[in-house]
């Protein structure tokens, strides 16, 4: 069975045309298509695999929230947004797709002056990462490694401490590794939304 005739997708395909029932015909139906598009894209064809799309989509309303927000049609869209909602979705927000693409480098740049703030921030940065559609399975694993690359060269330059093998330029090298590779990951995933 092609995913896109599962009874799931019908479920979620219908759910968000009601939730989106004040957005013009046209933007609707264009929605309707890029989440039938990202669905048969998965190529899922069992429940479990079916599920876990529909759930990196986000829920109907959350998706429908978002797209009312962008075209400006919903007070309730506004609200949701403006409590703190984080738009979900293949049509999510620009703006706070960058954000999401940043926060766990800055999590796991501020684990240098904060290690309790910087892990919470890079914890909820991850937890943003994974959840969000827009980017595909291998730029989030590439995002997470980026920004897990400072905890682990900390651990590596405190070994090295120990073990009395670090001097200026490995000291330098670390500092290097330690800003560059998260601001690199976050850059790509900044790059990936415009294509």
């Amino acid at each position: 069975m092609n995913a896109i005739d599962h009874p799931l997708v019908a479920a979620y395909l219908d759910s968000v045309a009601r939730e989106t029932a004040d957005l013009p015909a046209e933007r609707r139906a264009e929605l309707l298509a890029d989440l039938r598009e990202h669905i048969e894209v998965s190529e899922a064809r069992d429940d479990d695999a079916i599920r876990t799309v529909l759930a990196e989509l986000g829920e109907p309303r959350t998706v429908a929230a978002s797209a009312l927000a962008e075209e400006g049609t919903s007070t309730t869209a506004a609200t949701a947004t403006a409590v703190g909602a984080v738009p979900a979705g293949p049509l999510a927000g620009r703006p706070a797709a960058r954000v999401i693409a940043f926060l766990p480098a800055l999590g796991g740049l501020l684990i240098l002056g904060s290690p309790f703030a910087g892990t919470l921030v890079l914890a909820i940065g991850l937890a943003l990462l994974w959840r969000t559609p827009l980017w595909d399975a291998r730029q989030k694993r590439i995002g997470t490694a980026t920004a897990t690359a400072v905890p682990v060269l900390l651990l590596l330059g405190g070994l090295l401490l120990a073990a009395g093998r670090v001097g200026p330029l490995e000291l330098l090298v670390i500092g290097v590794f330690s800003i560059g590779v998260p601001l690199s990951g976050a850059l790509l995933l900044t790059r990936a939304l415009r294509a």
